[in-house]
């Protein structure tokens, strides 16, 4: 392995001493812009790194932001991240992205490993999996500030930016309804997490407010792993009520069944109307186009971005907010329109 190039080594090459070379890498005023420029010039030549993390001990700051996720591989979450990394690389931030996996054990290792990292600040994402919060505190006791998004939890000083999920859930259901669907199964991610909770209360809310009763067996609670569609097809045409009506939590999941269901002999909308959830580009490019409700994820990216970068600032202190709410949008398209 080819030995790591320091300033030392700069400093014996061009017969100047380390301060030298470490003002002019940084464009001290003291130094003249002819030392600097050799100075740079060297450093490029024999593959100079700078070591930031060093650099920045003696700021008390790392320019970087930590981010945990519990998955990459969704749509959303992606364009969630690019509004973070926006936001971030405009200021002159860089992010460390990892994800949990859904586990709660990998989410506590993440934590501690950014922390370990010197991050000014932290974005989570829950896992699934997550029901202990003790992981936090090593922030929340420095005040490190520490911002929930999407999947949430009620921690003192610590913002959380989501859509109002309960209101969101029932206009998807009152939509169903309103297409005149009489049993609609709800498909919903684990319950544990308030995203998710809170959209099985708007669906149940706008069932009682139309005087439908809910039936036990119409919640359909998973991790929404496509692997688990062909399963909840099997439930659906063994339902002992027939089934008109389904609101699933994601779009990727709800896509697949329309799939599925068309395998087996099902019409969408006719027999079976479908709504899914966060407008992925997937539900246009499926046949019938997929309804959905709209979940801005860039904005929510943005919004997240913006509000850590103002505290690290000082223009504002995001430890004495509370919650922000983006606006969700109902998106009526083939799927649930006769």
């Amino acid at each position: 392995m080819a030995k790591k190039i320091t300033i030392y080594d700069l400093a014996q090459k061009l017969n100047i001493s380390p301060a030298t070379v470490s003002r002019s890498l940084n464009d001290h005023p003291a130094i003249s812009q002819k030392t600097k420029d050799k100075v740079l010039l060297v450093a490029k030549e024999t593959g100079y790194r700078t070591n930031k993390f060093a650099a920045n001990l003696s700021k008390q700051k790392s320019n970087t932001i930590g981010v945990i996720v519990p998955k990459l591989n969704s749509n959303f979450m992606s364009t969630v991240l690019s509004g973070i990394e926006k936001i971030a690389n405009d200021i002159g931030y860089n992010l460390i992205i990892s994800q949990s996996l859904e586990s709660e054990k990998k989410e506590k290792l993440n934590a501690k490993t950014l922390f370990d990292s010197g991050v000014d600040a932290l974005l989570v994402s829950l896992a699934y999996e997550t029901e202990n919060y003790d992981h936090f505190t090593t922030y929340t006791d420095r005040k490190i500030p520490l911002l929930f998004f999407d999947r949430v939890c009620d921690l003192p000083n610590c913002p959380t930016i989501t859509i109002d999920n309960h209101a969101a859930g029932f206009d998807a259901t009152q939509h169903l309804i309103e297409q005149g669907c009489k049993n609609i199964v709800h498909i919903s991610g684990n319950l544990k997490r308030s995203v998710y909770s809170d959209r099985f209360e708007g669906y149940q809310r706008a069932l009682y407010k139309s005087d439908i009763p809910f039936r036990k067996e119409n919640l359909y609670e998973s991790d929404l792993n496509i692997e688990n569609v062909r399963t909840f097809v099997e439930r659906i045409k063994n339902s002992k009520h027939k089934v008109d009506g389904i609101f699933v939590s994601n779009d990727t999941f709800a896509v697949h069944c329309i799939k599925e269901l068309k395998k087996e002999g099902y019409r969408i909308p006719e027999d079976i109307k479908i709504i899914g959830f966060n407008n992925d580009p997937v539900s246009e490019v499926i046949s019938p186009n997929l309804t959905t409700i709209e979940y801005p994820g860039y904005k929510m990216g943005i919004l997240a971005g913006e509000s850590i970068i103002s505290h690290l600032s000082g223009s504002i202190n995001i430890q004495s907010a509370d919650q922000i709410l983006i606006k969700h949008k109902l998106i009526i398209r083939e799927s649930t329109q006769l």
